[in-house]
């Protein structure tokens, strides 16, 4: 993997969500600026694209030489690689198609690069966050594994995913790479995974155990502190509402990483609440499934582990790493025959982790060029 550590080029970058655009700049993999958040104004395209123009000025005045590019984070659906923004949810001031990136390109006259939030959150992790902090530990145990391929997740309004190969992005062919949010929900199998695995899912569980039906939902984060028994409300609810949600990411995580065989590593708002849900993701991952005759069988390849447990950790950084003779020599190898996968959390914080990724992929790009 390409590092950046030393580059001296800056590059402006925004994570763009429903409610708040974030800005900042990135050089040498460091925020060069203090962050700028200015309201998103999703209903209204120009007072939107307003705001957009206005906090990348405000970076830029703040730079001490001239930036190499913009790049960033934008919702989907979009053609990301020509910076058309499609028919937005979130923000429906957008639909219709906006030429977003060739507006910014006018405006300011250098490139410009969108990608989906899943992605350049992963990217970022892979570059200096979670990828390495797990590669570290395993060289401080003598482990002979090493990990290349990192799947990431963020878990809030949405649900969202981006994939690593092997040192780069994977975006897909149609800008459709790890569209997660759109597999099957285990827990009710005619509804997408999103509707369990989000901020509304979490809400509307607690709503339903508690039986309450006032119109204004406690946040995530007061379900998460009555769960922990931090404040008052309905315990038994908020723990079921975070068993579920980890249930509904559990078996998403496991039908990807049957394909992908990465680890894991989680961000977005929710991830604050991994002490409620995080175990219940690994036990979905590693609860096997059925033959045709009732028998338990295998779900995945691999043993999953919660890397964010202390214990499970240690084991996992263990694996069960021997030597070997070769035959025919006075030689022996290492060899470690645990296959295994584990799932963590940001160790950068998803809006840093989203900006150094949106760095990286312009560098990679500018580099390209």
């Amino acid at each position: 993997m390409v590092k950046y550590d030393n580059d001296k080029r800056i590059v402006m970058t925004l994570d763009a969500g429903g409610t708040n655009f974030d800005f900042t700049a990135i050089q040498a993999n460091q925020e060069v600026v203090e962050p700028i958040c200015l309201p998103s104004n999703g209903s209204n395209l120009e007072k939107s694209l307003k705001n957009i123009k206005e906090g990348f000025s405000r970076i830029k005045q703040m730079l001490k030489q001239p930036p190499a590019a913009i790049s960033f984070a934008f919702p989907g659906p979009a053609d990301y690689p020509d910076g058309i923004i499609g028919d937005l949810l979130n923000l429906p001031g957008y639909r219709g198609g906006v030429p977003l990136g060739p507006i910014l390109q006018e405006e300011f006259g250098i490139p410009v690069f969108i990608n989906n939030d899943g992605d350049l959150f992963v990217y970022g992790e892979a570059i200096a966050g979670f990828l390495p902090y797990i590669n570290n530990k395993l060289q401080q145990y003598n482990s002979p594994k090493r990990y290349k391929n990192l799947f990431g997740i963020t878990l809030g309004t949405g649900f969202g995913a981006g994939i690593v190969h092997d040192g780069k992005l994977y975006l897909g062919d149609s800008s459709s790479g790890a569209e997660i949010w759109l597999l099957r929900n285990k827990l009710h199998p005619r509804v997408n995974a999103e509707e369990g695995a989000s901020i509304r899912g979490v809400q509307r569980v607690y709503m339903a155990e508690a039986g309450i039906k006032q119109s204004a939902p406690p946040t995530p984060k007061e379900i998460y502190e009555i769960g922990c028994g931090l404040r008052e409300g309905n315990r038994k609810a908020a723990i079921r509402a975070y068993r579920d949600f980890g249930i509904v990411v559990g078996d998403s995580i496991a039908n990807a990483i049957t394909l992908l065989d990465t680890i894991t590593v989680i961000g977005g708002g929710l991830a604050g609440a991994h002490s409620l849900f995080l175990k219940e993701v690994v036990n979905e991952m590693n609860n096997p499934l059925l033959n045709m005759n009732g028998e338990p069988a295998q779900r995945l390849e691999m043993k999953a582990y919660n890397l964010e447990d202390e214990k499970e950790l240690d084991e996992f950084l263990r694996g069960e790493t021997k030597e070997i003779k070769i035959p025919g020599t006075n030689k022996t190898i290492k060899y470690d025959p645990l296959k295994r996968t584990g799932v963590g959390i940001s160790r950068l914080g998803t809006t840093k982790a989203v900006a150094i990724g949106a760095y990286a992929y312009a560098l990679s790009q500018l580099g390209k060029a």
